[in-house]
């Protein structure tokens, strides 16, 4: 699959890849991709289904990192650095598994590689709420998304992929169906050969009031990334690059320079 990317900073840099969130796109990792460009060569890809990349009827983690490598590989990268963010950072983190010589530096931003238990029945309600056929504004859209999604800055986030298309007919740049369809596998852990590890560098961030990364998962992450570290950003959840990318940022690139 050809995905979509935008390509930033120094042409001759160190080539690092940005992968996203669930319901989310490239450009969601902007602010990190600003304070890389001065040093590396930033591509901010869309996942499969997400953004401006082809819609598929399957996605695993395994199709994902294909897709990636294949980026790659038509990119002429023979070897990057790779920073995800939730399922981008499962994406990452299955990419190294796959093809540990094609990865320097790993970042992988509050996800561990296990399974979890869903939580994002109440986004696909309100995704499947809004009649797009008939909408008429943004702020029409966040009033049913406020119906089934309490917190503003997811819906907030969701709203980030909604556009009008050449008709001035809204649409999501997501394959809402798609999604839900995969959402089962999407949950799930990596898929990993007996044996198989990355033992390149690894950094895992983790934000102090989420619960994507806890104890339990530490002997799962040390056993596929033995060189491993941990760092915790203080008061922030999920979405810690963009809560504080002022330390978020800083430890990307106190990582990627060490």
């Amino acid at each position: 699959m050809q995905l979509y990317a935008t390509v930033s900073g120094q042409p001759q840099g160190s080539a690092i890849l940005l992968l996203h969130g669930l319901f989310g796109m490239g450009s969601n990792l902007s602010m990190i991709a600003r304070a890389l460009i001065d040093e590396y060569q930033v591509h901010s890809l869309d996942l499969r289904n997400h953004g401006r990349s082809p819609d598929a009827d399957h996605m695993s983690f395994s199709d994902m990192a294909g897709d990636v490598l294949a980026y790659m590989d038509g990119a002429g990268l023979s070897k990057v650095h790779v920073l995800g963010h939730s399922l981008g950072g499962k994406v990452a983190m299955q990419v190294a598994l796959i093809a540990p010589d094609r990865v320097d530096r790993l970042i992988v931003a509050d996800i561990a590689p296990v399974a979890y238990q869903g939580n994002h029945n109440a986004v696909f309600a309100g995704l499947r709420a809004v009649d797009l056929a008939t909408l008429q504004s943004r702020r029409d859209a966040e009033s049913v998304l406020a119906e089934h999604i309490e917190e503003e800055g997811v819906r907030q986030f969701i709203l980030k992929s909604l556009y009008r298309d050449e008709n001035k007919q809204f649409q999501w740049r997501m394959n809402v169906q798609g999604l839900e369809d995969c959402y089962e596998e999407l949950r799930q852990g990596l898929r990993v050969e007996p044996g198989q590890q990355f033992t390149g560098s690894v950094l895992f961030i983790k934000g102090e009031l989420s619960r994507y990364i806890m104890p339990e998962h530490r002997e799962t992450v040390a056993s596929l990334f033995p060189h491993a570290e941990l760092k915790m950003i203080q008061k922030t959840g999920h979405w810690l690059h963009a809560e504080k990318p002022v330390a978020f940022n800083r430890l990307v690139l106190n990582f990627l320079s060490s």
